[in-house]
């Protein structure tokens, strides 16, 4: 069980760091009347890419922290302090299963480092979970809203997707280190 919520836990923290990291929170594909897509856009929460045809890719990094809408600075700080507390977690969870294996005389000190470690993996899942949610939420609901332009509506892209994987296999990691 431990060495499980370890594998899930390192895999939700790689995949948080993926998530944060991605270009693909918010896809557009512009195809108005068009069976090809001429252009498509992704906004994440460094920077913004443009693919020409699945040709030509251009990247540009958000140029100030200050100029950012603030939803998106809270979306970055939220997924910051995740990617953080996923490595605190793992690195604890390390330390749990490396005395368990160790030491079968003092029960009490690895199960306050497995319980540190499931309760960490526990929080850090609701962590990313708040930013993924709501970013997926916003977007929704500006697709189906009709005062928002066509050109303007985007879609759910893949660290969204991420994410919320990331986010479910750090809960059960949790779950399985609190139960243990």
């Amino acid at each position: 069980l431990q060495i499980t919520g370890l594998i899930f836990g390192g895999i939700g923290m790689v995949g948080t760091l993926a998530a944060t990291v991605m270009p693909q929170w918010r896809v557009s594909a512009h195809i108005d009347s068009n069976i090809i897509v001429f252009e498509t856009m992704w906004e994440g929460l460094w920077m913004d890419c443009v693919s020409q045809m699945g040709i030509r890719l251009q990247c540009k990094f958000y140029d100030s922290f200050l100029a950012l809408p603030r939803p998106l600075e809270v979306l970055r700080v939220l997924m910051c302090i995740a990617v953080v507390l996923s490595i605190i977690s793992f690195l604890t969870a390390i330390v749990g299963v490396k005395y368990t294996h160790r030491t079968k005389e003092d029960a009490q000190g690895v199960s306050i480092f497995i319980l540190a470690a499931g309760i960490a993996f526990l929080l850090t899942g609701i962590l990313v979970l708040i930013p993924v949610s709501w970013s997926g939420g916003s977007i929704i609901h500006d697709f189906y809203d009709p005062k928002v332009p066509v050109p303007l509506k985007r879609e759910l892209g893949a660290a969204l997707y991420v994410g919320w994987a990331s986010a479910a296999l750090l809960i059960a990691a949790g779950v399985m280190y609190c139960v243990f």
